[in-house]
C-alpha cells in the first residue's frame, strides 16, 4: 500500500461491518443488534459476524458439534497444557486462554492443518469436476506437498471422534455432500495404497466445504473452540499450589551435548 492509499485512511474508516451509535443503537452487518439479532443464540450471532450468512438449524447443530466434540479437558493436550502452566503461574484467565488459543495455530495440529485440509478439498474437487482422476489428484498432491492434511494423526492412528461425527452427519442428512463423499473416497485410496488412516480434520473440513465456508471463515470460526477444554485445566492448576503443575528440578534435566555451544 502506497502513501496516498494510507493517507486516505488517516482520518476516515468506511465500514460495512458495523457501528455502535452510543446512546442510540448498534449495528452488525446491516442488522440492528438489539432488535434483529437478540433472538439468536450466541453461536449463530458469532457465525453471522464472521460470514454475514444465516445457517439452517441442521448446519448450526453440526458446527456446534465440532466444538463440543473437541472439548477435551486433558492438561496433556497442547493448548490445555499452556492453560495449566498459566494457572500454576497465577496469571489471569484471559491471558491463559489467549496463550492456549495462540498455540492452537501450530503447523502440525489445530488451525493451520485444518485450513490447509479445507483448501485441499476445494482444489481436489475442482480438479475432479474438470475431469481429473482421484488417483492422479492424490498422487500429484503427495508429490508436490508431501502430505494430504486430514489423513494420518500424530500420536494415534484412530480418531475417536469420527464415528460420532458420521452418525450425526447421517442423522442430519449431510452424508450425500460431494466433498464429504470425496473425503471417504480419499480415505479408501490412501488406506489401501499408503496405509494412512483418516482424522477428524478430513471429515470436518469436507463438511465445511459442503456448507460453503471459506478457509478464512473456517479458521476464524474455529479459533476459540478449544477454550471449553482449556478452562477446566486452567482452573485446576490455579487452585493447587503455585508452581505445582509438573515442576522440574535442575537435576532432572537431561542434556546430551558433549560441549558448550557457541552462540
Amino acid at each position: 500500500m502506497n502513501i496516498e492509499q494510507l493517507l486516505a485512511f488517516e482520518t476516515r474508516w468506511e465500514t460495512n461491518m458495523g457501528k455502535a451509535f452510543l446512546c442510540e443503537r448498534a449495528v452488525m452487518r446491516g442488522k440492528d443488534i438489539h432488535h434483529e439479532l437478540t433472538s439468536l443464540d450466541w453461536f449463530r450471532v458469532n457465525l453471522f459476524s464472521i460470514t454475514g450468512r444465516e445457517f439452517s438449524d441442521e448446519q448450526i447443530r453440526l458446527l456446534n458439534f465440532f466444538w463440543v466434540a473437541t472439548s477435551y479437558p486433558d492438561p496433556s493436550i497442547w493448548p490445555n497444557h499452556v492453560a495449566s502452566l498459566a494457572g500454576t503461574a497465577r496469571t489471569t484467565v484471559s491471558l491463559a486462554m489467549i496463550a492456549g488459543m495462540a498455540i492452537s495455530e501450530a503447523s502440525i495440529y489445530g488451525r493451520k492443518p485444518e485450513r490447509k485440509a479445507l483448501d485441499f478439498f476445494y482444489r481436489a474437487q475442482a480438479k475432479i469436476d474438470a475431469g481429473g482422476s482421484l488417483a492422479k489428484v492424490l498422487e500429484t498432491e503427495l508429490e508436490q506437498r508431501g502430505v494430504i492434511y486430514g489423513y494420518g494423526r500424530p500420536l494415534a492412528k484412530i480418531d475417536e471422534r469420527i464415528p460420532h461425527t458420521i452418525k450425526l452427519v447421517e442423522e442430519l442428512g449431510f452424508d450425500n455432500g460431494k466433498h464429504y463423499q470425496l473425503a471417504l473416497e480419499i480415505y479408501q485410496y490412501l488406506k489401501t495404497n499408503k496405509g494412512l488412516s483418516m482424522n477428524i480434520a478430513a471429515i470436518n473440513t469436507a463438511l465445511v466445504a459442503d456448507i460453503g465456508l471459506t478457509t478464512e471463515e473456517y479458521q476464524q470460526f474455529l479459533t476459540p473452540c478449544f477454550v471449553t477444554g482449556m478452562a477446566p485445566c486452567y482452573i485446576e492448576a490455579r487452585d493447587r499450589g503455585e508452581g505445582a503443575f509438573f515442576p522440574v528440578r535442575c537435576e532432572s534435566i537431561v542434556c546430551n551435548a558433549n560441549e558448550r555451544k557457541q552462540w
